[in-house]
């Protein structure tokens, strides 16, 4: 039993590697991975925030299980749910500023996209429990637009459906200098290793464990 549950796309091959190298979580395996020496770069403290959760990006946002509702039966579904929904191509990924942070963000258009994360969402919203007041409390202390308040509300996290953005996430807030120092550090890092085209071909069902790090439950192939 996992304390929350998410729907992820996680990298494979190459990236997926490095990647769990640079945050040092292997999402894939549940386990730890020694960082990369970078000389001048402290990987473990500009990685800590991101680190729990592995390299990904989301499409459902963490969330408990309603009570009326098992950890199977999700599996199951979205199981089923991906053998409904095609692939998604795009030009590529490219690492970039989303402000103090730094990640890897997809080049090309992306309404199919931002279609697959809204349709996880809304298909599979039965199984999360309502989000308690301690919870809204703290998502409305980023300073929430109409928009987002909305999202909140309806969905559990404010940042999904018209707020969405795909994204994966490679550092917590760096101040100026260390974003400039990490930021060159994971180019010649990523070098060769971005996929271009980038596909989304899979989601990745994940499950919170008692010590708050994220692992791979299931992996299941968009197929429609």
């Amino acid at each position: 039993m996992f304390g929350r549950y998410a729907v992820y796309f996680t990298p494979e091959g190459d990236l997926a590697r490095v990647g769990a190298a640079w945050l040092g979580w292997d999402l894939s395996t549940g386990a730890t991975v020694p960082h990369p020496d970078v000389p001048g770069i402290d990987v473990e403290a500009a990685t800590r925030t991101p680190r729990k959760y592995g390299l990904h990006a989301t499409s459902n946002p963490p969330y408990r299980l309603a009570e009326d509702r098992t950890a199977e039966g999700r599996a199951m579904e979205l199981e089923a749910g991906c053998r409904a929904q095609p692939p998604v191509t795009l030009e590529g990924l490219a690492l970039s500023r989303l402000g103090r942070f730094l990640a890897l963000l997809p080049e090309g258009d992306q309404t199919h996209l931002s279609a697959l994360a809204a349709a996880v969402v809304r298909d599979f919203d039965a199984y999360r429990a309502p989000a308690g007041s301690e919870e809204l409390a703290r998502r409305r202390k980023a300073g929430l637009s109409t928009a987002q308040e909305a999202n909140l509300l309806a969905w559990g996290y404010p940042y999904v459906m018209d707020q969405f953005r795909f994204h994966i996430t490679l550092s917590g807030a760096l101040d100026p200098a260390r974003l400039t120092a990490v930021e060159g550090a994971l180019r010649t890092m990523l070098s060769g290793v971005l996929p271009r085209p980038f596909r989304v071909g899979s989601l990745t069902l994940a499950g919170e464990r008692s010590d708050g790090r994220f692992v791979e439950l299931h992996r299941y192939a968009l197929t429609g």
